[in-house]
C-alpha cells in the first residue's frame, strides 16, 4: 500500500513539473532582432528639426530611454524606429513611436518625453472626421479649442492636467488613459458647438471621480 502512495506522489510531482514546464514559456519576456523589426512613422517636414534636436541631442535622449534605433530620413519625411538590442521590449519601441507621433502633432520634445512614462498615452483626434471639410469650419473649431490667447486650451490642460497640441487638422493629447480620455470628451463637445462653460462644468464633475480612483488605485 505504502508503495502504491509512493508511485501516486511521484506520479503527481512528475506531472506538476511536466505542468510546470509547460507554463513557464509564458513568463518569458519577448525579444526582438535589432533590423528586423521596424516601425515607421510619417512626420511633417517642419517637425523633422524638431524630432532631432539640437545635435540631435533630442533622438540621442530618446533612443537611450527606450532603447531603441530611430533613423530619420529628412527627404522623404519618414522615421523607423527599431530595436536597439535583443532586449529591448514592446512596450520600448511602442513608446519611441509614440513620442515620435507626439513631435508630428506639435507638441514640444519636453512635452512629449512625458508620453514615455508607462501610464502615459498619446490620443489623437482628426478633425477632419468631425467637421465638414472646409477651411472655414477648421478654423473656427480649432479657434474654440484653442480660445483667445490660448485660453481655452489652457483651461482645459489644467482642469484634467494633461497636455494638448492643436496642430494642422489635429488635435493631440497626452495623459494618463482617464485623464486624457476626458479632455477628449470635452474638445468632442467644443467640436460639436457646446458652450465652453458647458464643457466647463463636464469637467468639473467628472474629474474629481477621476482623481479619487487614481488615489485609490494608488494606496491600494
Amino acid at each position: 500500500m505504502r508503495a502504491n502512495n509512493e508511485k501516486t506522489t511521484e506520479s503527481t510531482n512528475q506531472k506538476s513539473d511536466e505542468n510546470e514546464k509547460v507554463r513557464t514559456p509564458l513568463r518569458t519576456q519577448t525579444y526582438f532582432l535589432p533590423g528586423v523589426t521596424r516601425l515607421y512613422v510619417k512626420v511633417p517636414p517642419d517637425r523633422i528639426g524638431v524630432l532631432i534636436g539640437k545635435g540631435g541631442e533630442v533622438l540621442k535622449n530618446v533612443m537611450e530611454r527606450t532603447k531603441t534605433k530611430i533613423t530619420v530620413d529628412s527627404v522623404n519625411c519618414s522615421v523607423v524606429i527599431e530595436p536597439a538590442t535583443p532586449t529591448t521590449s514592446p512596450l520600448d519601441l511602442m513608446k519611441a513611436q509614440e513620442f515620435v507621433k507626439a513631435i508630428a502633432y506639435g507638441f514640444s520634445p519636453e512635452r512629449a518625453l512625458r508620453v514615455l512614462d508607462e501610464d502615459q498615452i498619446l490620443i489623437v483626434i482628426d478633425l477632419k472626421q468631425y467637421v465638414k471639410p472646409s477651411p472655414n469650419h477648421l478654423t473656427r473649431v480649432k479657434g474654440r479649442i484653442i480660445g483667445e490667447g490660448g485660453k481655452a486650451r489652457k483651461n482645459l490642460e489644467e482642469m484634467t492636467g494633461t497636455y494638448i497640441s492643436v496642430y494642422d487638422d489635429y488635435v493631440a493629447i497626452i495623459g494618463d488613459y482617464e485623464s486624457a480620455s476626458a479632455a477628449r470628451e470635452a474638445i468632442l463637445m467644443l467640436i460639436e458647438g457646446r458652450q465652453h462653460s458647458t464643457v466647463y462644468r463636464y469637467l468639473d464633475r467628472v474629474m474629481p471621480r477621476i482623481r479619487r480612483e487614481k488615489k485609490f488605485r494608488y494606496w491600494y
